[in-house]
Order: C-alpha cells, then structure tokens, then sequence
C-alpha cells in the first residue's frame, strides 16, 4: 500500500511538471568556487565596461548579481559611461534594435539605478512601442518584459506588458519551443523548429506570468520540449553546434521559473546543465564558445557568469538573476545633483538647453569620424546643420557667421539683429545670430566697424569665442598667469599663442574643451567644422545644457 501511494505522488508530480530534483553532480563548493573564478576572470578583461553586448550590460549585470567584490566605482564609471552615451544619442540607442534599451535597462536595474532617469532621458518608453518593439523578432518582446520586470518598472503604454506576453505565445512552435522568428509571417522553413537560445529566453520572459492558464501550458510544453532537445552531455546544440550560450540561456530559465537546476527533466546519464556548462570553463575562469573551439570567448564568458550566478541564487534561495526589485546592488551612485539640461547655478538667465527635436539625425560623411557623436547630438537639437545632400563636410573651415549661429543656437538664445555692423545686413540669413553673439559679447567685430562673417576663423580665436560662451553658461574661465603657464606649457608651440587668447586656451585645455593629448596648439591654423562642433559640445556638456 506505501508503494502504491509514494507511486502515486511520483505521477502526480509528474503530471504537474515537479519532476523531483536529480542528486546535484557539480557541488554547491565548486559552483560557488566557479562564480568566484569566472567573477574575477570578467572583472580583470572587463575593466572599464562600455554600452555593448560584450565587454558591457552583461559583464555588469554577472559581477553585481553574483556577490563578487567589486569597488563602487566601477559600477560608478559604467553609469557615468551610459549617460554620456545616452546624452550622445540624444535618448535614441537605436532606431530598430530596442533591445539595445532593454539590455541597458537591465544592467542598470542590477547596480540600483533608476532607467526612467539617466542623463534627463526615460530609457523605458521606446519599450511602450508595441510595434518597433518586435521589429525585430521574438527578441524584442522577450527582453522588453524582461527589462520591464527587472524592477517592476511602470508599463510605459497601459497594457503593454500582456500584449508582449501574448505575443510570445502567439509564436510558439507546435513542437512547444521558439525560434527568433517562428510563428510569424515573416518566418521560413528554418525558423520552425525551436532553438535552445530563444526558447530560454522566452521561458525567462514568460516565467513572472505562470498564474496564467495559458502561459503556464505553455510553459510547461517548452519545457517537455527543451527536455527531448537536451543532449547525453546535459548540453545543447544550435545551429547545428554544441555550443555554451543554449546552455546558458536555459540555467537562466530555470532559474526564473523556479525549477532546480538539478531538475530530472534535465539530466541525462547523470550530465546536467551545469556539468554541460562548466565543460567549457577554462582554468582561468573564462569561457569557450564550443565544444570544438579553443581558447577564451568574451561573450561566452560574460554569460557563463550571470548564468553561474543564477545557478547559484537559485540553489541558495536568492532572488533569481532578473528578479532585482529587492536586492539590486545598494550603491551611493552619483547620477548628478542637478537635473539634466538644467545648466550650472551662475549661468545667464537667457542661456537654456535646447531640446532634441530630430533625433537620430546623421549625415553620410561622418559615419566613421572621430567627431560623429558630437555632430549628430547637436544636429539632433538643430545647433548645427549639414550643407545638403546628407553631407556635413566636417573637414572644412567654418565661417565667423557659421560659429556665431551655432553657438547662439546652442545656449538656447533669442537671435536679434543689433546693426554694429556696416557688413552685416538685415536681410542676411546670420544677422539675428551675429546681433546676439556680439550683444552678449561671445563674438566682437575686426575693427572698422566690419564682422568680416565670411572670415575663417583659427583655433585660438574659437578658443576665445567659446570660453565667452562658457562664462555665460555659469563656467568659471578665470586663471592666473600661473595657472594658464601650467596648463599651457606642455605644449611645444606655447611661446606662438597670442598673449590676448591664453587664459581662454588656459581654460579650454583645462575643462576638457579642447583635446591635451595633441602636441601641438596650432593657434594660427584655420579650425574645421567638426572640430567645433566638438568643442560646442564639450562645453555645452560640462555646463549641464545637453
């Protein structure tokens, strides 16, 4: 009779998806033991982490789930990196792919930091656009739950949340998984057979929404699914290669479901998913992409860890990797003691931000130039444009009438003729821009009562110009003769500068306007287009007006 009861309980649970717990293979010592290692391995190749895919979010979201020390400073730098960059694009990260937001949203989620503020922009938004969310497959819909669920973020379109969800279901497989694009009108005969990578995903998305009937079916089918797909090493194969990320993507599943990474389902003669995933962990705590590759795999190392971290959170009775609403990292992070494109306290009362009003403006010609961020932020706001046909010419001199209109434009100033100028007409497209910039001494005339607004101007001359425009802004641009020797005299052409034009280098050199790198100051050289538009945009920076 207790036979036939404890056999019982063993089909009820089956049947109810409980499958019980296989006899762990890899230890809870040697797990913790490989997070550690892996943590330190990303720490050390990760050292300044950008906004990307590798060598950024996920390298970020791994060392601040998994306890690992990591001095608050790092976390500071990576936030400070993301401003900038976001400030850059003018709030746009991409115009197709937004699971470039979603990405940051979560890393961002993981060091404590609000996404709905950085750098005066709400990173969560473009993820109220149902359609340029699923653009671009079952990728979008996936990582905007994820990245919304992160910290129970508000929805940023009332009822956007299911709408993903169902879209989600919408796509599975009749074999019960998914695939990038499966389920869609889009989709060719490949697609139709689900993938490790996706169906992980999409059970990591789905996994805060199994109270619902049909998200529960569906749930448990990709399960029973992934299960007949799992390999005799505990491993999955993708696209034809056995390969870490399918394993990867499934640990992070189960863990958000709630399911041991032990699981029964998920163990095969004696292998389970964490066995499969340490079998491509190097001696140095990285990772290899394949079972047929060798050596390191950044990529492939950042995402063994956050899924060792989950492995681990899960084993331990943590929080899974993505549910941070409780236990995201604590840190003091600076994100700025004024309000973004508020502009510094002693600034002019006239001199405001001015708004982006064409965001993701480019132009042909500056794809891969040194200056493209600093030209398409102010492009982006109208502060400076192109010469027609989608070019910039970025390396062409700029006018004394082009640089008094773009820094009128870019201190959100009220252009007005003031007529101090015989060469400069009323009729004239520059005249309000010019009026402005002399009324509030940021540009003079030559000397006769001429502008000369065709007149080049050099690089000592915009040095100048800006650092009036600066003093406006609420920058201190005062230096003693001290001062402006230090900063100035590591440059070889010192003793060239006019004496007139020095503290205004001083300053520019000293605030990061212009670029101490060079060797050279190179006074009298006429200066480009896209070097102003870089200075414009330092300074601008530094006096919080972007």
């Amino acid at each position: 009779m207790k036979k036939r009861f404890l056999a019982f309980l063993l089909v009820l649970a089956l049947t109810l998806g409980l499958a019980p717990a296989a006899l762990a293979t890899v230890s809870n010592s040697t797990l913790s033991s490989a997070v550690t290692g892996t943590a330190k391995y990303v720490y050390s190749t990760v050292s300044k982490p950008q906004v990307g895919s590798i060598g950024g979010e996920w390298a970020v979201l791994g060392l601040a789930r998994s306890g690992y020390s990591v001095p608050d400073k790092y976390y500071q730098d990576y936030y400070d990196t993301v401003v900038k960059y976001v400030q850059d694009c003018g709030g746009v990260l991409h115009d197709k792919k937004y699971t470039e937001y979603s990405r940051v949203i979560v890393a961002l989620s993981a060091i404590g930091a609000d996404a709905r503020s950085v750098g005066g922009y709400d990173l969560t938004k473009p993820l109220g656009d149902y359609d340029k969310t699923i653009w671009q497959g079952l990728n979008g819909p996936i990582w905007a739950l994820i990245a919304l669920d992160s910290r129970n973020y508000p929805e940023p379109t009332s009822g956007i949340r299911q709408k993903y969800v169902n879209r989600i279901l919408a796509c599975q497989l009749d074999d019960g998984g998914w695939s990038l694009f499966g389920g869609t009108a889009s989709a060719t005969e490949s697609y139709n057979t689900s993938d490790p990578d996706i169906t992980g995903m999409a059970l990591q998305a789905l996994a805060k929404y199994q109270g619902q009937p049909a998200v529960a079916t569906a749930i448990n089918e990709a399960l029973d699914c992934m299960s007949k797909k799992q390999q005799s090493d505990g491993g999955f194969s993708s696209m034809g290669d056995s390969n870490a990320e399918s394993i990867v993507q499934m640990i992070v599943a189960l863990g958000e479901l709630g399911i041991s990474v032990d699981d029964s389902r998920f163990t095969k003669n004696g292998n389970t998913l964490l066995d499969a995933l340490m079998a491509f962990r190097q001696s140095d705590g990285g990772f290899q992409h394949t079972t047929s590759g060798s050596g390191n795999n950044q990529m492939t190392a950042e995402q063994g860890l956050y899924a060792l971290v989950s492995a681990y959170r899960q084993r331990n009775g943590k929080y899974s990797l993505y549910r941070m609403s409780n236990d995201a990292l604590s840190i003091n992070l600076n994100t700025g003691s004024q309000t973004p494109g508020s502009g510094l306290p002693g600034k002019h009362a006239d001199v405001k931000a001015v708004p982006v009003t064409a965001p993701g403006t480019t132009f042909t010609d500056v794809k891969y130039h040194a200056n493209k961020a600093a030209i398409e932020a102010l492009a982006s706001r109208g502060i400076i444009n192109g010469v027609g046909g989608g070019l910039f010419e970025p390396n062409r001199n700029m006018s004394r009438a082009e640089f008094a209109t773009i820094t009128v434009r870019g201190l959100g100033l009220t252009p007005r003729a003031n007529n101090s100028f015989t060469d400069v007409k009323s009729g004239d497209w520059f005249a309000g821009y010019v009026g402005t910039a002399n009324t509030y001494g940021i540009v003079n005339g030559i000397g006769g009562g001429l502008f000369n607004p065709s007149g080049t101007i050099t690089r000592q001359e915009a040095a100048t110009m800006v650092a009036r425009a600066a003093k406006l802004c609420g920058m201190n641009t005062s230096y003693s003769s001290t001062q402006i020797r230090n900063v100035l005299a590591q440059f070889g052409d010192y003793t060239t500068t006019a004496e007139w034009a020095r503290e205004s280098l001083a300053f520019c050199y000293d605030q990061g306007i212009l670029d101490d790198s060079v060797m050279n100051i190179n006074p009298t050289v006429y200066i480009k287009r896209c070097e102003i538009a870089q200075m414009l945009y330092n300074m601008l920076e530094k006096a919080n007006l972007l």
